[in-house]
């Protein structure tokens, strides 16, 4: 039962990997019909790690599942969990916070428009617009249009190409958009770095195509405000 499900799960992992290549034409050439399947496992799971991390080593990995095979691995499960958690936890979160520190203070150097707040959100006010007319509350609803790029320039959504305006309240925002917005006033534009605990965090947004601990690029402009105590009868 355990070989058919790994057989179908390779079967998977691989049908949409030739999917995407065209099927490919080639035969396995090794020298017997267990080695090639052995191969085969061995593809599916090289498949899996490059969605998870395409940096790993394989010889590092290679020697994982030949330790463990061989019924000789260097480490205890107890050992091999605890360290994989420490890393996860802490010292891989806290290298990315690191990378991007750097990455933004770069930004902020290398372009004296830029500023940078205690968050760490880097940007230039490119217009001011309305100072009067600014959301200082979180319950106050802003329109606003905005691009989404990530670090490497690619754009994720524009609600200009989709001629959408978005409406919503300050606070149901990003934490780094809606603190941006709070820098400038109605008829207002900006570019903003955010970095990724202000953004999507570990998460990341499979449907907007953003990674985990991704830093993103917006391009903000804040069309209009609507003051929540307005709303209430307190005036604008």
């Amino acid at each position: 039962m355990r070989k058919t499900s790994l057989a179908a799960a390779c079967a998977l992992t691989l049908a949409a990997a030739c999917s995407s290549n065209g099927g490919g034409n080639s035969t396995a050439k090794l020298a017997s019909a267990a080695d090639s399947m052995a191969y085969i496992i061995g593809m599916n799971v090289g498949l899996n790690l490059l969605h998870m991390d395409s940096t790993l080593h394989p010889e590092a990995v290679a020697a994982g599942v030949r330790d463990v095979l061989r019924g000789e691995p260097r480490l205890s499960l107890d050992e091999a969990r605890t360290y994989y958690l420490r890393q996860i936890t802490f010292e891989e979160p806290a290298r990315i916070r690191a990378y991007e520190e750097e990455f933004l203070e770069e930004i902020r150097q290398s372009n004296r428009s830029y500023a940078r707040t205690k968050s760490g959100l880097t940007y230039t006010i490119e217009e001011i617009g309305n100072e009067k007319l600014t959301p200082t509350n979180s319950r106050d609803t802003v329109l606003l249009r905005y691009v989404l790029r990530d670090a490497s320039g690619t754009q994720l959504y524009s609600s200009y190409d989709r001629g959408d305006t978005l409406r919503s309240a300050a606070g149901d925002l990003l934490p780094g958009v809606e603190e941006s917005l709070r820098l400038i006033g109605e008829g207002g534009k900006m570019e903003a770095w955010v970095p990724s605990a202000e953004a999507y965090g570990t998460i990341g947004d499979k449907t907007l195509g953003v990674a985990p601990n991704a830093t993103l690029f917006f391009e903000l402009e804040l069309v209009g405000v609507e003051k929540y105590n307005a709303r209430r009868g307190g005036g604008r």
